[in-house]
C-alpha cells in the first residue's frame, strides 16, 4: 500500500533532499583533475572558440588560482598543464603564460567570497544571443537555476585585459551566479568547480532554446513564484555533483588523458 500519496508537496521535497544527501555520492577527483575534466565537459558542449575563454579555479593560497596556459585548447587541457597564477597573472606554478584576459577574473575573486570557480566561455548560441543585446529569458522549468539568477550587461566594453573591464564585470554581476556579456560570451560561478561546470552548460542550452522561441514567436513568463521554487530545489551542491559527474562519466570515455 502506497504511504506518500497524500502527503503535500513541500513534505516530500523534504523526503527527497534528505534521499539525495544519503544516496548521491561524491567525486574523489582533485581540484585539477576537476577543472580538466570541465574544459573537456564543455569542449564537447560547444563551449570550445579557438583559444577564448577561461576556467579558473581559487588555489591554495588567497590570491592565487589555477587555469589553463595561453595556447592551448579546451581538449588540450590535463590537470598537469594547468597553471597556478597570482592575481598579477604571475605563474607561480607550471609552464607558459595565462591568458591576459585572465585579469577580471581576479576582481571577480576579491568581489565574491563565496566564488571559487568561474567559467567564461564565447559558446555559439550565447554568442548569438549577445549580438542582439537582450537579456536572458528563463521561461523553461530545466532552466530554472538560472531563474533570477543571470545578469546583464549590455555595453560592451572592449577586450577585457584591463582593470576598468574587470570592475565592470564584477559589478554587472553583483550577487548573480551568471552573466550575459553583449557582444562577447557568457560568465558562470559556482561555489564549487561542479556547479560552475552545470551553470556554464546550463546557460548555453537557455540561450538556444530562447532563440529557438524568438524565432517561432514570443516568449511567455513563467510564474515567478513557480520559477524560485524550481531554481530552488535544482540548486543544491549534491544535484550539482551528480549531474557533473554524469558528464565526466561521458566525456571520460574519450578524455581520460585529462586527468593526467
Amino acid at each position: 500500500m502506497a504511504k506518500t500519496l497524500a502527503l503535500p508537496k513541500e513534505q516530500l521535497v523534504k523526503q527527497a533532499l534528505t534521499q539525495m544527501q544519503k544516496s548521491l555520492a561524491d567525486n574523489t577527483w582533485t581540484d585539477r583533475q576537476k577543472l580538466a575534466l570541465t574544459c573537456r565537459i564543455l569542449f564537447e558542449c560547444g563551449h570550445d572558440s579557438g583559444l577564448a575563454g577561461q576556467i579558473t579555479a581559487r588555489g591554495p593560497q588567497p590570491g592565487t588560482y589555477y587555469t589553463q596556459q595561453l595556447g592551448l585548447g579546451f581538449d588540450e587541457i590535463t590537470a598537469s598543464n594547468l597553471l597556478l597564477v597570482n592575481e598579477d597573472l604571475e605563474v607561480l606554478e607550471g609552464h607558459g603564460m595565462a591568458n591576459p584576459a585572465n585579469r577580471f577574473h581576479s576582481w571577480v575573486y576579491r568581489a565574491r567570497p563565496d566564488v571559487n570557480c568561474i567559467i567564461h566561455t564565447h559558446p555559439t548560441h550565447i554568442a548569438a544571443l549577445s549580438m542582439l543585446e537582450v537579456p536572458l529569458q528563463i521561461s523553461h522549468m530545466d532552466l530554472c537555476p538560472l531563474y533570477d539568477d543571470c545578469a546583464f550587461l549590455e555595453g560592451w566594453p572592449g577586450v577585457p585585459v584591463g582593470n576598468e573591464e574587470g570592475e565592470l564585470i564584477a559589478g554587472a554581476l553583483g550577487d548573480k551566479r551568471a552573466i550575459l556579456l553583449s557582444h562577447h560570451g557568457q560568465l558562470s560561478t559556482g561555489t564549487t568547480i561542479e556547479e560552475a561546470c552545470v551553470i556554464a552548460q546550463l546557460i548555453e542550452r537557455a540561450a538556444r532554446l530562447q532563440l529557438l522561441a524568438m524565432a517561432a514567436g514570443e516568449i511567455k513568463p513563467i510564474i515567478p513564484a513557480l520559477g524560485r521554487e524550481a531554481h530552488d530545489w535544482v540548486s543544491k551542491p549534491k544535484r550539482h555533483a551528480a549531474a557533473f559527474n554524469y558528464y565526466a562519466r561521458q566525456n571520460l570515455r574519450q578524455h581520460a588523458d585529462c586527468l593526467n
